[in-house]
């Protein structure tokens, strides 16, 4: 039974952090990544004898592993790597850069022993013999998961070797790299850092890509070579140097050109020109400010684009407006027609600066003739991560559609035509609220209504996609008033029965829930055939772009929000019951097996279900199917007697509490058994014994006796709770064992899968109808009350406050 895929990283995380020590996370993550490379090597050599890197004995990580505990484990780590490099060539320089033997960084004597040995454990755990190295195995799924911690911890100045994952993949899909992209095309990035946005380029090209990337930081570049091992792209061609001044791709003093570029370079590098002497024809179209080099960039990629090129480059917003050199630039880009289009991105997505950024799009395969630029303002769509913002599934797969198919899109996108831009009000500035006004609109108070009642009109049409969609609906809830006004002809408390009522609101939330029940059906036996063999990310994209297209042509709700909920149901647990099943096969992935304590890994598990109990109990973990599943389906009965006996124990706690409340106060019947607002069953019973031998108040005997009964029937209740619940959860284990495999891909596949994705669109279909609900009570009641009603109250009240003054003999 292997562990899921995200307890794995959790505890690598936690691990790997805590043993860090003072080490900054720019430095710590050059040790965890060597140890990662030279464990994988080491597991793919054991299974192929033709991997592309060589891995002797003495410079694998058994050889590693053997010197865990040493107290020269420092330097024996040292040696095994060296002797890796020694045997592959291209790796000299590249995973030999970490000295494991620093005792400023790692310490000295036994603690540098004791923390190396710990790492290595830590890596040990993991088994890459299996992996596939496709973008969705242990190694690339484990490798993502560090580097973005790493980014996350080492700050703005040292986080920028990484390109957010899910900004890499708008990148490679807006560029136009896909499944029909030649294994002979390249793909260049001039400033590659540690390789992460070039795989994911690679990643869209199932035939295969030719990589080529620069990288001026020596650790990085190193990075950035191991990377590409790692991932199966041994044969990239990843060179090391300052892309500007000295770049390393040339053919006779003119730059190699590449079938696609992508980068994320450096925002506004004001040392672009350290050690600049050729210009390889890059500034042709103006040369950019000397303390900006953020179009150096553009036209360094703009230049290596081959003829028919495309290319996609991360940019601060700057480049879209600023004057002088850079206005001058834009418009020579503009006028020829190389940019194809803008993507304006929420701020602090990336990890070396929290400015927003945008995606400019290059192409000089259509340039002649082009007629305007495809804009997007996608700065709204993103979800809180922690210290950063981040694209959810839906924001990318959003911008990918609307780019890729030129959709002019309300407040998101539109095709601003090239005359538009250049018109002397704009000059060619491309700032993109210039063009698109994403803001919401306003919410007007209308004088008018407040004066003399009735909701305004305008307001109403903008619900006109609710009205549309359940025609009868607005002449249920509205009568006119006079020209301009209507007025809510039901109480605003009623008006969401009203709406949920409503025939045709009832057919478009059965029609929703009859989308998911059919896509559901419609992949079921795909998702039933998950073997060794099935490729995770092939499995979810199929799966959830035909949701995506199921539910467009719904009105009302937003297909984005309804993919959305299948993909953050997928990262938060389908893919680690499809990475179970993958490894273990539907019936060892649905065994229990015992929780793990593990200090050493930082791992501690929380049980689904335990039989006994104190030191004889067994902890059990169910990984693919929750106890609760097995007892919804197989024991109904039994669950529906333990909810009532819970029901029963919960009214006995609460008849316990409210009479201590009652009673438990200062000269109350219980205040004698109080101690510290509290009365406890001992204290009450003490308390009783000494009330009976001194004869004291009956009443308090008998309030003594009562508060003593209620324990007593909570205790017992409390107890028949327990003891159903330990013979439900026996009956569960042992239902565990007699599940066929036909059993556990109808709980897996319908109980659990299917029903919290059909319960998910359906808490769309409530979450629209509340909003509804919400504006048209926030509607009513703004405008319920007039002036004249106010001015009614007012007069009311000073008569009833003047009649109070009379009544004391004071004159008003």
């Amino acid at each position: 039974m292997v562990l899921k895929k995200s307890d794995l990283y959790r505890s690598l995380w936690k691990s790997c952090d805590e043993l860090r020590g003072g080490m900054d996370a720019s430095q710590y993550k050059d040790y965890i990544l060597t140890l990662l490379f030279v464990k994988y090597v080491s597991d793919k050599a054991k299974v192929d004898p033709n991997t592309l890197v060589d891995v002797p004995p003495e410079a694998s990580f058994d050889a590693m592993l053997a010197a865990k505990g040493q107290k020269d484990i420092g330097e024996r780590l040292n040696k095994v790597i060296t002797k890796l490099a020694e045997a592959n060539e291209t790796l000299r320089n590249v995973i030999d850069l970490a000295d494991f033997n620093d005792e400023e960084k790692l310490g000295k004597g036994k603690d540098m022993q004791d923390r190396l040995s710990k790492l290595v454990t830590i890596f040990n755990d993991l088994d890459f013999r299996g992996s596939r190295a496709e973008g969705d195995d242990l190694l690339g799924d484990a490798y993502e998961y560090l580097m973005r911690h790493f980014a996350t911890e080492s700050g703005k100045s040292k986080g920028q070797f990484y390109t957010p994952a899910e900004v890499s993949r708008v990148l490679a899909k807006v560029v136009g790299i896909g499944p029909g992209t030649r294994q002979d095309q390249t793909v260049y990035d001039p400033t590659c850092g540690s390789g992460s946005l070039l795989l994911k380029v690679a990643a869209e090209s199932p035939r295969g890509i030719t990589i080529y990337g620069q990288e001026k930081d020596n650790g990085t570049w190193a990075l950035a070579v191991m990377n590409m091992v790692l991932h199966g792209n041994a044969d990239a061609d990843i060179r090391k140097g300052n892309t500007i001044a000295d770049p390393q791709f040339t053919t006779n003093d003119r730059l190699r050109t590449f079938n696609f570029a992508v980068a994320n370079p450096p925002f506004s590098d004001k040392a672009w020109m350290n050690g600049l002497e050729q210009t390889y024809n890059r500034f042709e179209y103006g040369r950019p400010p000397a303390k900006n080099g953020d179009y150096a960039f553009l036209l360094h990629v703009l230049t290596s684009l081959k003829s028919a090129g495309k290319a996609a480059i991360i940019l601060p917003h700057g480049v879209l407006f600023r004057g002088g050199a850079e206005a001058t630039i834009r418009r020579n880009l503009l006028t020829r027609g190389f940019i194809q289009g803008v993507i304006g991105l929420p701020a602090n997505l990336f990890y070396g600066t929290g400015i927003p950024a945008c995606i400019v799009v290059l192409d000089k395969e259509n340039a002649t003739g082009r007629a305007g630029v495809f804009m997007i303002d996608a700065s709204k769509g993103f979800v809180k991560d922690g210290p950063k913002n981040r694209l959810r599934s839906q924001d990318i797969h959003k911008i990918v559609d609307v780019f890729t198919r030129q959709v002019e899109v309300e407040r998101y996108a539109r095709m601003v035509p090239l005359a538009e831009i250049a018109d002397p009000k704009n000059d060619y500035n491309l700032n993109i609220p210039r063009y698109i006004d994403s803001s919401k609109p306003e919410d007007l108070q209308d004088l008018h209504a407040h004066l003399h009642g009735g909701i305004p009109n305008r307001d109403l049409e903008l619900l006109g996609g609710y009205w549309e969609a359940f025609p009868l609906l607005r002449g249920q809830l509205f009568a006119p008033n006079r020209p301009g006004y209507s007025d809510l002809t039901i109480d605003v408390e009623k008006v969401q029965q009203v709406v949920l009522d409503t025939p045709a609101f009832q057919r478009f939330a059965d029609e929703a829930r009859h989308l998911g029940a059919e896509w559901l059906a419609a992949h079921r036996e795909r998702l039933a055939g998950i073997t060794a063999d099935t490729k995770p990310g092939d499995l979810i994209a199929a799966i959830g772009d035909d949701l995506l297209a199921r539910f467009k042509p719904l009105p009302l709700l937003d297909e984005y929000d309804i993919y959305e909920q299948l993909m953050s149901y997928w990262h938060d647990t389908m893919h680690d019951d499809v990475y179970l099943i993958m490894n273990d096969g539907w019936v060892d992935a649905a065994k229990p097996r015992k929780t793990i304590e593990d200090k050493e890994r930082k791992l501690s598990e929380t049980p689904d279900l335990v039989v006994g109990s104190g030191r004889s109990a067994t902890k059990y973990k169910m990984d693919l199917i929750p106890p609760a599943l097995i007892a919804t389906r197989y024991f109904a009965e039994e669950q529906v007697q333990l909810d009532e006996l819970t029901a029963i124990a919960e009214e006995k706690s609460r008849a316990l509490e409210e009479y201590i409340e009652e009673h438990a106060v200062e000269d109350g019947l219980l205040a004698d058994a109080m101690d510290e607002d509290r009365v406890s069953r001992a204290l009450a019973a003490a308390r009783l014994r000494i009330a009976k031998r001194e004869k004291s108040d009956p009443d308090e005997i008998d309030a003594l006796e009562h508060v003593l009964g209620l324990y007593d029937a909570e205790a017992a209740a409390k107890k028949a709770v327990k003891e159903a619940q330990a013979q439900l959860d026996l009956a569960t284990l042992k239902k565990y064992g007699d599940l066929t495999e036909d059993h556990i891909k109808t709980l897996v596949l319908d109980d659990k899968w299917g029903a919290v994705v059909v319960r998910r669109v359906a808490g769309e279909v409530d979450a629209l109808t509340l909003d509804l609900v919400a504006r048209i009570q926030e509607l009513g009641e703004r405008y319920a009350a007039t002036v004249e009603d106010l001015n009614e109250e007012l007069e009311t009240l000073e008569g009833k406050v003047a009649a109070h003054l009379a009544a004391m003999g004071v004159n008003s």
